[in-house]
């Protein structure tokens, strides 16, 4: 048995009790995840200092030296204050127990010498350190302490004495009791990259005697979690090309060129051109597209996947769009048949409201081939949907849908090929979390915006600032523009939030008795939540009050401006989703910022992103340094865990890129996985999926 498959249990210093502890607090189970469960931080604590030196701002310190008396204070009661006056030579200070001062008093020794290891601060001006931590300074080798780890404990571990220094002394026992432990990269990749062994990393980076070690230990280990991760990916994207053989179209025919030359709304960016060139050279290649397509609200993802199912059609095939809710079917099939005009395609919709004969219709279109592009939602991948022959299979919004539900929808094309796969996102992705997330799926990304399209105006507004903020929506509205109000319901069992809405409702009622206002949140039925959009989406109504439910597929021209009240409860991305609604047609369009004054520096800096820049790849990288790649939305539903111990995808971009290109030339030199000069690596890779560590991706 490999020791660091080893009960924790069995580790000296543990038990059933810690075991117990350390499992529900922190899931450490064996060696392997205590040794895995890295410091948080360090304190350097190679230099002593003397008493003389110390100041009351200084960090943590260290001095040798003894202690000279004790007193004690009482502090009500059964409380007490213990204090024990402490010189090196150079100066008395003071080490003060408010907790364990008798504990102090009866362990340590008026004249013997100690280490004292604290953050010094000064009361009466006098230097003191609370609750040092003491050695015998006979015992310990100061030069040879280097950095002290400390390791991130909970309230309840606290509780039952299981402290950082608890942490740490059981790492190392665990440390000493550990033979050298194998390697799990081959020699060429440590020494092309100059990596420091598996055994050297895990030793040095708990116990690091300098920041330059501990970087190279860092680095080693980082690496290999990322690169494990990427050769997962690229394998299993590997092995899916091999086994599925996309359907050949190698014609681009009379339907497309016709859409091309005689019914484009506007000429294609130059973001487009090079987007239909990758779709259209994947098509063609005989291997099945998986092609993930990136662009900012407004940049015409839509038309670029129209122009991709025409391809679809002109050699044979037929072609779907899934959407995740009725609205944006709706509006798909509406765009799509105004983009075709009198073309001869026959475009349908198939949603929960397509009911009875109408769906009849539909379903035996599809089997006989007359229906030539179907719109829908999750219907789509009923079982009773069947195609004649599907090419070409689009998903609008992909973080919205599983990994299970866009199999199945493209294992409907399945006969001796595949159809081709485009998924679409206005969620602007950061390249290395795409890389990780949506690592075997070529990625693809519109930069541009169509010409005559204006950047959105962002303010921010604090709440005690209200007239003018109504006054500036009223002079829109005058101009018979349409106003969204959002206010934040983050869960839907949240009452509070609800009251919040349904306040914010009657208050702008009364701000503005002369217009029609429209209301939606998720407690509603779909039917009343469609009938009330329907309305503001056809003008009868001016103002539309909403929670997030309008952030994904309501598309209204003639709406301007995007009031956002408590602003602070949202996240980047989700604000940038939002302000996306807006500035949809022709007109300037403002998106309006509400929060409170008082605000942490972290959500400042998130405010005042969004006033800087409309581009949502820089609000993506932001969101992502801000918050994590757990935090993001559709990481849970992607097929991507994120269980890294110490690499970080937000901010260690450059080790993803470099185990990204050391995998794909692995993977490139032995796709069977069968070389023996790889089988280190493919035998590690079996034993992390034994681990349950989750590399899956997305099918």
């Amino acid at each position: 048995m490999n020791i660091l498959d080893q009960d924790i249990m069995y580790l000296p210093g543990v038990g059933p009790s810690r075991k117990k502890m350390l499992s529900k607090e922190l899931g450490i189970e064996t060696y392997g995840d205590l040794l895995e469960y890295y410091p948080y931080k360090y304190v350097d604590r190679s230099r002593v200092y003397t008493v003389h030196e110390l100041t009351g701002d200084m960090p943590f310190v260290q001095v040798v030296g003894h202690i000279l008396s004790f007193e004690t204070f009482p502090m009500g009661p059964r409380k007490e204050r213990v204090v024990a006056h402490f010189t090196d030579g150079t100066g008395i200070m003071d080490l003060v127990w408010f907790n364990g001062g008798k504990y102090a008093a009866r362990t340590y020794k008026i004249g013997q010498d100690y280490l004292v290891f604290g953050r010094p601060s000064v009361y009466n001006n006098r230097i003191q350190v609370q609750h040092p931590d003491m050695d015998d300074a006979s015992k310990i080798d100061v030069t040879g302490m280097g950095m002290q780890p400390y390791y991130n404990t909970t309230e309840k571990m606290k509780k039952a004495g299981l402290t950082s220094r608890s942490v740490e002394r059981l790492t190392k026992t665990l440390i000493e009791k550990l033979p050298p432990l194998p390697e799990t990269l081959p020699d060429f990749i440590n020494q092309r990259l100059h990596l420091v062994s598996r055994d050297e990393a895990f030793r040095t980076v708990h116990y690091p005697q300098s920041a330059k070690e501990l970087e190279r230990a860092r680095v080693r280990l980082k690496f290999e979690e990322l690169f494990f991760v990427q050769l997962n990916i690229l394998r299993y994207a590997s092995d899916q090309r091999r086994k599925f053989r996309g359907y050949v179209f190698s014609r681009v025919g009379e339907l497309f060129n016709t859409f091309y030359h005689d019914h484009l709304p506007f000429p294609l960016t130059g973001a487009q051109k090079r987007v239909m060139h990758e779709i259209r050279a994947d098509m063609g290649s005989g291997r099945q597209m998986n092609r993930l397509l990136q662009g900012d609200v407004g940049s015409g993802k839509t038309l670029v996947a129209l122009m991709s199912m025409l391809i679809a059609l002109d050699n044979g095939y037929q072609a779907c769009i899934m959407a995740p809710t009725e609205i944006l079917a709706e509006q798909h099939l509406q765009t799509i048949r105004g983009f075709l005009g009198d073309m001869p395609v026959r475009v349908e919709l198939l949603t929960g409201i397509v009911k009875g004969k109408r769906r009849q219709e539909v379903l035996d279109g599809l089997l006989d081939g007359t229906v030539h592009i179907l719109v829908g939602t999750h219907a789509l991948i009923e079982d009773n949907v069947q195609f004649a022959r599907l090419g070409a299979v689009i998903v609008d919004e992909q973080h919205r849908f599983g990994v299970k539900q866009r199999a199945k929808l493209w294992e409907k094309g399945m006969q001796n090929c595949v159809p081709h796969v485009l998924v679409m996102t206005a969620t602007p992705i950061p390249r290395t979390l795409a890389m990780t997330l949506y690592g075997d799926l070529d990625v693809s990304v519109i930069d541009e915006l169509p010409p005559g399209r204006k950047p959105i105006v962002t303010h921010h507004f604090f709440d005690n600032r209200q007239p003018q903020l109504f006054s500036g929506m009223r002079q829109q509205m005058q101009l018979g523009r349409q106003v969204y109000v959002v206010f934040p319901l983050i869960e839907e069992s949240e009452k509070s939030d609800l009251k919040n809405l349904e306040q914010g409702f009657e208050m702008l009622c009364q701000a503005f008795p002369e217009y029609r206002l429209s209301k939606v949140h998720g407690k509603m039925k779909p039917a009343e939540k469609e009938a009330e959009m329907q309305r503001f989406v056809s003008g009868e109504t001016q103002l539309l009050v909403a929670t997030t439910v309008i952030e994904v597929g309501v598309n209204v021209p003639n709406a301007s401006v995007m009031v956002i009240f408590d602003a602070q409860r949202f996240g980047l991305s989700q604000l940038h989703q939002l302000r996306g609604r807006v500035g949809r047609g022709a007109d300037q369009s403002y998106c309006l910022l509400v929060t409170p004054f008082q605000l942490s520096a972290e959500t400042r800096k998130r405010i005042d992103i969004m006033c800087e820049t409309n581009d949502g790849f820089r609000i993506a990288e932001a969101d992502l340094k801000l918050r994590g790649p757990g935090d993001l939305e559709g990481t849970a539903q992607s097929g991507m865990a994120f269980d890294l111990k110490i690499a970080n995808i937000a901010r260690d971009g450059q080790l993803v890129q470099m185990a990204r290109d050391e995998a794909r030339q692995i993977i490139d030199d032995d796709p069977l996985c069968q070389s023996p000069r790889y089988q280190l690596l493919w035998q590690r890779l079996r034993q992390l999926k034994k681990l349950h560590i989750n590399f899956g991706a997305i099918s």
